[in-house]
């Protein structure tokens, strides 16, 4: 499996994808799209994030046909979710990663078996490997008592890793994942947030807790940013636990408009 990493420093912001053939029948982007308004997620989801860094001068044809490939992975079994797509913007000032995927699974054993797929590996191979000078992933269990939705196309997520510095325990853990879950409550215009403890270290770069955050759109993210005094305070509950942060922030792309 492809687990999307760099070391950054301490900064939290407001909160916080080969040559393959897709199905013919329906556009790899549109696939992407039916997915996030037809399949349903389960209680316990699965995240799985990865982040790419294309190398610089590499050819834009190259590049539409790894998005469009890694959107096409959404046929596959298991997947409940998955889009692909260039970032919208990098929010922490050492990380230059340029593309993300998102996709969710019902257990650790469907990620595991989306990984092996020779369709996911044949995808990795030829067109991310070949593009791509740095990737990062980062995986963790959500736990929640109700489903959580599909994003729906126009969402705007923002995606956090943190690394923790050197022992930092438990409850520090227990009290790091309660601030940010907490954000949900103290912010209008969240939609959901996910996080959780990151249960694959290989291609994490030792970032060990991440979270996503999806909203509406655009304009209700940067509603949020604006609001600094609020945003600083749950820095500061914090900025005496992390070594580094990653914050990128994606739109899930709208549908195709269809010509009459």
């Amino acid at each position: 499996m492809l687990r999307l990493g760099l070391t950054t420093r301490p900064l939290f912001s407001s909160l916080f994808s080969l040559t393959f053939s897709t199905p013919k029948h329906l556009p790899p982007r549109l696939l992407s799209i039916k997915s996030s308004s037809s399949r349903t997620m389960s209680a316990q989801t699965i995240e799985h994030i990865v982040l790419f860094k294309v190398k610089p001068e590499t050819d834009p044809t190259k590049v539409n046909a790894m998005v469009d490939n890694l959107n096409g992975l959404i046929s596959l079994d298991n997947v409940l979710h998955l889009t692909a797509g260039p970032l919208h913007r990098i929010r922490s000032p050492l990380s230059n990663f340029t593309h993300m995927l998102h996709s969710r699974y019902s257990s650790k054993e469907d990620l595991s078996a989306y990984s092996a797929n020779p369709i996911h590996v044949s995808v990795v191979k030829e067109s991310v490997v070949p593009i791509c000078e740095d990737v990062m992933s980062v995986d963790w269990v959500v736990d929640e008592d109700t489903p959580l939705a599909p994003p729906p196309p126009g969402s705007a997520i923002r995606v956090t890793f943190l690394k923790l510095k050197e022992k930092v325990g438990d409850e520090a853990k227990k009290e790091i994942l309660g601030v940010i879950k907490g954000i949900k409550d103290s912010f209008e215009g969240i939609s959901e947030i996910s996080v959780g403890e990151n249960f694959s270290p290989g291609r994490a770069k030792g970032f060990s807790i991440a979270s996503l955050a999806v909203f509406p759109g655009l304009p209700e993210m940067e509603a949020v940013d604006a609001k600094e005094e609020l945003v600083n305070s749950h820095k500061e509950k914090l900025k005496d636990y992390l070594d580094g942060v990653i914050v990128v922030d994606y739109v899930l792309p709208s549908p195709p408009s269809s010509s009459l």
